[in-house]
């Protein structure tokens, strides 16, 4: 969420900053409906003073009259309050200065790492080494679950627990704190969180329950499945206020992930590419407002040298305006070469969304005499899913077997992963 006083101040470039990241929220009608509850608010204080002043005078008829229109003004207003933060519920972060403007076809790449894998035969796609391998089964997975669903098996289970211990074992040496959390958020806890605001929430999975209240009496519940690991770590710290010494704090999570990933169709829906449910490694950060930049340096390190640990070839992406989600202010995807694709896809994204998310959830740092909302990042340490497909890939060898890069040979327990006879 915005600051209703920045965007009195700056209307035309809150404005525009709405219409680079494709939205049409009107600024004006903004304004102008903050200027009619300002205009109530005064009057409604003015009527509390006036039925004060009867009261103290004892002027029976007086007050009664007062009491009628003060009712139906604090009525209004209270509506008028509801329409604002209704209203400012709906404008995306505005993007970093940085951020090219215009749809994905602006993306910039920013950087390339790395040699591409040349083979001298041609390259088997994930899904073929891995039914070879035995370690990737999607069809027992279509009869269980349906399409788009995928079990893991044998060193392909080893492999996902390898990164996971690689990762945790890297991050907390960087004082990051090691973190399950539930896969189930509320559904007022996803309005704070701003990733679907303007929709896109068709994508996530929803989830009604039922729990009994105090009293005992049977209420609903509204729950949808985490998209990703921030989405119920975010909020963790809902109207909390941090020390100044306490920040930054790091997380680093490890969560399955469900998204309905609707109408996606070709090679990506092929094998473990993109699937309903995944589990992730993720980074959040929450940091002072002056440590935002420096923050997503070290976030975007991180990641790079574990791509590097994995030999893997990646380039660095700074999205468009267009293509950044509802609450970022800039996102750097990070891609991996995928040699079947002949081409790189994402497998990463280091994103700040600034205050956005820390005004909806109202989570702050006492910064000497002042309290101020702390800027939250995130960062995925790996998708799990696609790291696997990037190793299974760069490292098949001509007879069918796959390397297993060296960082990861203590997890595995060997040092190559060949064919099942």
């Amino acid at each position: 969420m915005l600051d209703i006083k920045f965007i009195r101040e700056n209307g035309e470039t809150v404005q525009k900053g709405i219409r680079n990241k494709g939205s049409d929220v009107d600024i004006k009608h903004i304004l102008e409906t903050d200027s009619k509850q300002k205009e109530l608010s005064l009057s409604v204080q003015k009527l509390r003073e006036e039925r004060n002043v009867a009261a103290r005078e004892k002027n029976i008829e007086k007050g009664k009259k007062i009491k009628e229109k003060l009712e139906k003004e604090e009525h209004e207003l209270r509506s008028l309050e509801d329409r604002i933060k209704e209203l400012l519920l709906k404008i995306p972060n505005l993007p970093l200065k940085d951020v090219p403007i215009g749809d994905e076809s602006r993306n910039e790449v920013i950087k390339k790492v790395g040699e591409i894998k040349k083979f001298d035969f041609e390259p088997r796609d994930h899904l073929t080494l891995g039914e070879s391998l035995d370690i990737i089964d999607v069809t027992k997975a279509a009869k269980v679950s349906g399409s788009r669903f995928g079990y893991l098996k044998n060193e392909a289970v080893l492999l996902e627990f390898g990164l996971v211990q690689f990762v945790m074992e890297k991050l907390r040496d960087e004082g990051f704190i090691p973190l399950i959390p539930p896969v189930l958020i509320k559904r007022e806890i996803t309005e704070g969180l701003g990733y679907w605001q303007q929709g896109g929430n068709e994508n996530y999975y929803f989830v009604r329950d039922y729990e009994l209240s105090e009293n005992e009496q049977v209420k609903s519940l509204d729950l949808y499945l985490a998209g990703t690991g921030e989405h119920s770590v975010v909020p963790m710290h809902k109207d909390e206020i941090f020390s100044e010494k306490d920040l930054p704090k790091r997380y680093v999570i490890f969560s399955s992930c469900f998204r309905r990933e609707a109408g996606t169709y070709g090679k990506d829906t092929r094998g473990i590419f993109r699937v309903h449910q995944f589990d992730k490694i993720e980074m959040v950060s929450f940091v002072k407002p002056e440590d935002d930049r420096k923050e997503r340096e070290k976030l975007q390190a991180l990641v790079e040298s574990m791509m590097q640990d994995l030999g893997l070839s990646y380039q660095l992406v700074r999205l468009a305006t267009g293509d950044l989600s509802f609450p970022s202010a800039e996102t750097i995807d990070v891609e991996t070469w995928i040699p079947s694709q002949k081409r790189y896809r994402e497998t990463h994204s280091i994103s700040t969304t600034t205050d956005f998310q820390a005004r909806r959830l109202n989570i702050k740092v006492q910064d000497k005499s002042e309290k101020k909302f702390v800027h939250i990042l995130n960062g995925t340490a790996f998708a799990i899913g696609r790291t696997i497909i990037a190793i299974l890939e760069n490292y098949q060898e001509k007879d069918g077997s796959v390397m297993v890069p060296k960082i990861l040979q203590k997890y595995i327990g060997k040092t190559v992963i060949k064919p099942k006879k």
